[in-house]
């Protein structure tokens, strides 16, 4: 049996943005929590940069506040997100999406993830609900209608009412608990850096579509955007291998010199993309929220709002059960959670998958098709109004 110190209300692995807001949120209750990550203190005191911007929607930028996050980011990293625009290949014409006539507020706002992450963990540091167990991964979770136990790789059994699983998209907690997802490895990988340029960006966004090719170029500072590039994973390699010049030379050529002459302001990144759907978001005592239930493509840059809005549903649900003498791991609770989650996410989901497919298509019936799409969404008010007003939520 362990002691004391090794039960908790709640064991939350993994300690990115959305496993950290999720304790976050639970801040105001009475209930014990554990975040179990495996990198170490350090890592998530100082959290590298590491290319990624995220486009904040109105409704995540509402919970970060709540939580006491927001204001923790330096006003000099949030880039106002004044619209965006969408290209096929050579064509000149654009759809547009812009903020309502009158409002007054951006789309968005774009945030570097790394400083999305350091205002997290200042945020947990502060609060006394929630114990950091850093360095240590987990190897075993066990878990029935009366609890769950999780065993960490120095051995120690941590014991809980609910497991919540938060570690990436290739989740291995989520495997560990027998919940399937379909994982689908793309073959492709994005290609990540800044980069000071000549022409300016007017805070508004590009999204790409070219052939074997997309590119998103997102607005900072100005005179500087975060530039996306995504390829065949092999393609990717093969110009992150690059000198420098070399990778600026190519970069310019691809972007048909739209932003003018540049030069780079990061160091390059680059991720494979993995798109993955679990088959079930809940268990008996355990839940997943972010990329352990849903990984999105990024290209309709809504993964991380989804991950955001999971987790603070799940505490809803685990606030309004304590609230009314009932389990915190509830199985009406989990189910209603799971319900929540399913039908909200998947249009996006699915819908953006569909996108993919047909823009990373070379078939001559697919350009066609997507450049008669892009017309017609253009001359259809809701379909661009309701992406929007989906931005705005």
């Amino acid at each position: 049996m362990g002691g004391a110190e090794d039960r908790f209300d709640i064991v939350v692995v993994g300690a990115g943005p959305v496993g950290l807001s999720f304790a976050a949120s639970l801040a105001q209750s009475q209930l014990k929590v554990a975040v179990v990550e495996q990198n170490s203190i350090d890592t998530l005191a100082n959290p590298p940069f590491d290319g990624r911007e995220i486009a904040l929607t109105h409704a995540s930028i509402r919970i970060l506040r709540e939580i006491g996050a927001w204001d923790a980011i330096p006003a000099s990293d949030k880039s106002p997100l004044h619209g965006a625009r969408v290209l096929n290949g050579s064509s000149p014409f654009a759809l547009r999406f812009d903020p309502p006539s009158g409002s007054g507020e951006p789309l968005g706002v774009l945030v570097p993830n790394c400083r999305i992450r350091d205002a997290l963990f200042k945020t947990i540091h502060l609060q006394n609900h929630a114990r950091l167990l850093c360095g240590h991964s987990v190897v075993d979770a066990t878990t029935s209608q009366t609890g769950a136990v999780v065993t960490l790789s120095d051995g120690v059994q941590l014991n809980a009412s609910l497991v919540v699983a938060a570690d990436s998209r290739l989740s291995a907690t989520r495997d560990l608990l027998g919940i399937g997802a379909d994982i689908n490895r793309l073959g492709y990988s994005m290609l990540i850096c800044r980069v000071r340029h000549e022409r300016a960006h007017h805070q508004v966004a590009i999204e790409w579509f070219d052939h074997h090719q997309t590119i998103a170029m997102l607005p900072l500072a100005e005179g500087v955007s975060s530039l996306l590039l995504t390829l065949c994973s092999n393609e990717a390699d093969r110009l992150l291998a690059f000198s420098d010049h070399l990778f600026l030379m190519e970069l310019t050529n691809r972007c048909r010199g739209r932003l003018g002459k540049m030069t780079l302001a990061s160091k390059r990144h680059a991720y494979p993309l993995v798109t993955t759907w679990a088959h079930k978001f809940q268990a008996p005592s355990a839940a997943l929220i972010g990329d352990a239930a849903i990984g999105m493509h990024p290209v309709t840059a809504h993964g991380f709002n989804i991950g955001i809005s999971s987790q603070k549903q799940l505490a809803y649900g685990i606030l309004t059960a304590c609230r009314d003498g009932r389990e915190i791991a509830d199985p009406d609770m989990l189910h209603g959670y799971e319900r929540w989650l399913r039908l909200s996410a998947a249009p996006l989901f699915h819908g953006t998958n569909i996108v993919v497919g047909l823009y990373s298509s070379e078939h001559p019936a697919a350009r066609l098709a997507r450049h008669v799409g892009l017309r017609f969404a253009q001359h259809v008010p809701f379909m661009r109004h309701g992406i929007s007003a989906m931005l705005r939520r």
